[in-house]
């Protein structure tokens, strides 16, 4: 086991791509951490299911006043959210250090237990790890859901939000995260990252993801690990409206 499950950091992804998001305005508010489920937001919802999971420190990355506000009243650490994803979680590793939890505020299922497992998943030698289910899991948790899917010889998987970066060399993994987000509705791009032989075996139905997501960590000299995830809904969460009709569907039903 990698992480000691009884107290880590992490850092919550709350920040803003700009403009109008279609979610918040479905749901009436500013940002759509700030969407009330089951009586909570979705950021006091992920900061509880961390607390719960064993994280000492949790900041949240933030560009939205309100959600600076919200965050400030949930005793989080609140750092200013950068220009993407991957430049924000640069700030939390310096801020808080390695290893760090990464998840975001529209994890809205997020399960104490779904974040634990992960941790005890990840290998002891990797500098970073990866969540991700496979298409079947999330179906028969979700069927009819419509999520992303990167398909391999060993299924179609879609990401789980939940990342580890377990070492201090971890941050090189960053760079990579920043051009496979430019890239992440269009995967034969990052495929091609790979090299040649690389996708070849991707293009002949050949290639796993676990091949794929090592060999990615080894162009940025590290020790990748993609962590499949038995919980299908850790792979559901609020990206557009339709989504958000689900969750509260689903937490209506549990």
């Amino acid at each position: 086991m990698s992480a000691d499950v009884r107290g880590f950091n992490a850092l919550i992804l709350a920040g803003s791509r700009g403009g109008v998001d279609p979610v918040a305005a479905y749901a009436g508010v500013s940002h759509k951490a700030l969407i009330v489920l089951d009586g909570e937001t979705l950021l006091a919802r992920v900061a509880q299911a961390l607390r719960e999971a064993g994280a000492r420190s949790i900041a949240v990355s933030v560009s939205d006043d309100a959600v600076r506000s919200a965050a400030t009243a949930l005793g989080l650490i609140v750092l200013d959210a950068a220009s993407g994803p991957s430049r924000s979680v640069r700030d939390g590793i310096e801020a808080l250090g390695a290893p760090l939890l990464v998840t975001t505020a529209d994890h809205a299922l997020l399960q104490p237990e779904w974040v634990t497992r992960f941790l005890a998943d990840v290998p002891a030698q990797a500098d970073v790890g990866a969540l991700l289910a496979r298409q079947d899991v999330i179906e028969a948790a979700a069927p009819g859901t419509r999520r992303t899917y990167l398909r391999f010889a060993d299924g179609a998987w879609s990401g789980c939000n939940l990342f580890y970066f377990a070492t201090p060399r971890s941050v090189a993994a960053l760079d990579l995260w920043a051009q496979v987000e430019a890239d992440r509705k269009r995967p034969w791009r990052i495929v091609r990252r790979l090299g040649i032989g690389t996708l070849i075996r991707y293009l002949s139905g050949r290639l796993t993801l676990v091949a794929a997501i090592a060999h990615l960590g080894r162009l940025a000299g590290l020790d990748a690990a993609a962590i499949a995830s038995p919980f299908g809904l850790a792979a559901v969460d609020v990206d557009k409206p339709a989504d958000l009709d689900l969750v509260r569907t689903l937490v209506e039903q549990a």
